[in-house]
């Protein structure tokens, strides 16, 4: 068994309806959808075969992102992509039935996202910068809370919002404690669950963060990134759930498919490692 949680933390909280164990969320990264329309069927096939096989594996959940995409549109993403992303997310729940299904719109398009999982049923929407603003690669973004939860609400209000707290590939504008940032995204922000990463893809999230903004905000907590299973004895006692990519995919390659053995041991050391199974 894995190691204990300190001590005063609450127990796990259901980061999906029926869940009373860690969550394990597989990433499904879809290939260029604008750039290369002819191929959508051959990105959407991908995007399948990633989804069975993360299923096979025993994971409960997918994120389902436009990676390919890059580089990223910073707030609004154009009619295409929504429409093939509509495309794919149906594909891999039909794919994939048993899994819950997460929407993310890179780098930060909620509106879309929300439509998107308006359109296909799927349970959950990630927003990178939720509220606040924070200096990345495609310039500032500033969240957009005020649209994204009034949209929610005329549109699918049952659909969750799984909010970054110091996204990946970013710094805040201004610096201030994590635990105020999760407080406000939660609090403010009426984020259902808050995502703590690295500072990049598939770089490891500093346990003692984790335990920051899970003391912070009583809502589920989920790593975010650098997950492994060599790092879940330090990951597991301060999180709800993980969102695992690179590690699942042949030769550790984000780019490449996921690894059915890679996907396999994952889920194993993951539940032996989970205090509630």
């Amino acid at each position: 068994m894995g190691a204990a949680a300190p001590a005063g933390l609450a127990p796990l909280r259901p980061v999906l309806p029926g869940l009373t164990r860690h969550a394990l969320i597989g990433m499904v990264h879809l290939g260029p959808l604008l750039e290369r329309g002819h191929l959508l069927d051959r990105v959407v096939a991908d995007a399948c075969r990633d989804a069975e096989r993360l299923a096979h594996a025993g994971f409960d959940a997918l994120v389902i992102e436009n990676f390919g995409d890059r580089p990223f549109y910073p707030d609004e993403v154009p009619a295409w992509t929504i429409a093939a992303m509509t495309r794919a997310v149906l594909a891999v729940r039909a794919a994939a039935p048993d899994l819950a299904t997460i929407v993310n719109v890179l780098r930060n398009d909620a509106r879309a996202a929300l439509a998107i999982a308006a359109a296909t049923g799927a349970g959950a929407i990630r927003v990178n910068v939720h509220i606040g603003a924070a200096v990345t690669d495609q310039g500032l973004i500033q969240g957009k809370a005020h649209e994204t939860l009034r949209l929610r609400r005329a549109l699918c209000p049952d659909v969750r919002i799984f909010a970054d707290v110091r996204v990946k590939h970013a710094a805040p504008l201004a610096e201030r404690p994590i635990a105020e940032e999760a407080e406000e995204a939660h609090g403010r922000g009426e984020a259902d669950a808050l995502i703590v990463s690295g500072q990049k893809t598939g770089g490891v999230t500093d346990p003692a963060r984790l335990l920051e903004v899970r003391q912070a905000a009583p809502c589920p907590i989920l790593v975010g990134s650098g997950a492994t299973p060599e790092q879940l004895p330090h990951l597991l006692p301060v999180c709800d759930g993980l969102i695992v990519g690179s590690w699942l995919k042949e030769r550790g390659d984000v780019l490449a498919p996921v690894d059915p053995a890679r996907a396999a041991a994952f889920v194993t050391a993951a539940r032996l490692g989970s205090p509630r199974t």
